[in-house]
């Protein structure tokens, strides 16, 4: 900071230079006209510094005496378990746990897939007001764009019955799954529907139009591997292929004709879906009762 000019010392140094007499002043008297004092400042203003209001916020310390308002009790009250020590969530005074007592009710599944929902009288409500063509096959690609659905792409798209009865028009569609009651109320319609396996990326893919919705899966062997190649080399835009079930839940369940899948032309007549399980045949199953052998029959040599 550039030192202050006391108000006194500028007038003592103007009245200096007007009383000069008229001869030529010398550069030495000049220099000790303008002469300025610096001003001496005292080490107290250090005490005063502090930061500007709002510049931070202040923590709370608890429990470090009255003055701060969260003194003593430290705003967890007097007296019990809570004021004296940390208390688990679960913890529930000493009984025994609802948990042990009457046990765990229902399951959850984290890692189950999140479905995208829409019912009958939507569906019949988009086709009255022009958003979806019944004449057409109705496919996620239309279903997506025509925001029956939402805004958000799931891991499928599942069709429920609720207000069947408002169904009058029918119609050719393809979804991820489909309940029971869906499904007789479209085929009473006059209408079709079969569910085939989607994931989040193809459901986005076919949305861009990245993707092209078939009913048909990708064959497996060698021998289709060069009409597949050739296929897509006869295409200038490149497609990306809809993925097949791999789990074996997914592959039952779309190799089920009950549901309408897409894989249900695999299953051979008198073959179930399951791959795990057979069905049983017409001829019943006799089991052999082992023969209990005597002590005699066990070791002749006894006897």
């Amino acid at each position: 900071m550039p030192p202050r000019l006391p108000l006194a010392q500028a007038a003592w140094c103007c009245r200096t230079s007007t009383a000069l007499p008229s001869a030529a002043p010398s550069l030495i008297s000049l220099f000790a006209a303008l002469s300025v004092q610096t001003q001496t400042r005292s080490a107290s203003i250090l005490g005063s510094l502090s930061d500007n209001p709002g510049a931070y916020n202040k923590r709370i310390r608890k429990g470090r005496g009255p003055s701060s308002g969260y003194g003593k009790t430290a705003g967890r009250g007097t007296k019990g378990q809570n004021a004296h020590g940390k208390v688990k969530p679960w913890f529930q005074g000493g009984q025994t746990p609802l948990i042990f007592s009457h046990g765990k009710k229902g399951f959850v599944n984290h890692l189950a897939d999140e479905m995208s929902v829409f019912n009958l009288d939507k569906l019949q409500e988009f086709i009255n007001n022009g958003r979806l063509d019944p004449t057409k096959p109705i496919t996620p690609k239309e279903l997506i764009r025509s925001g029956i659905i939402g805004r958000s792409i799931r891991d499928g798209i599942k069709l429920l019955a609720k207000g069947s009865e408002k169904l009058k028009t029918p119609v050719d569609i393809m979804v991820s799954r489909a309940s029971a009651t869906a499904i007789k109320a479209i085929e009473d319609a006059g209408g079709k529907i079969v569910t085939r396996y989607y994931t989040k990326d193809s459901l986005r893919r076919l949305a861009k139009g990245e993707s092209i919705n078939t009913d048909k899966p990708l064959p497996v062997g060698a021998e289709h591997v060069e009409s597949i190649l050739e296929e897509a080399r006869m295409t200038e835009k490149h497609f990306y292929r809809l993925p097949d079930p791999t789990s074996r839940w997914d592959i039952e369940y779309y190799r089920d004709p009950a549901h309408r899948g897409y894989l249900s032309h695999t299953v051979q007549p008198g073959q179930s879906p399951s791959l795990y399980f057979k069905v049983p045949g017409e001829k019943p199953v006799t089991v052999k009762k082992a023969k209990i052998k005597t002590a005699a029959e066990l070791d002749p040599q006894l006897f």
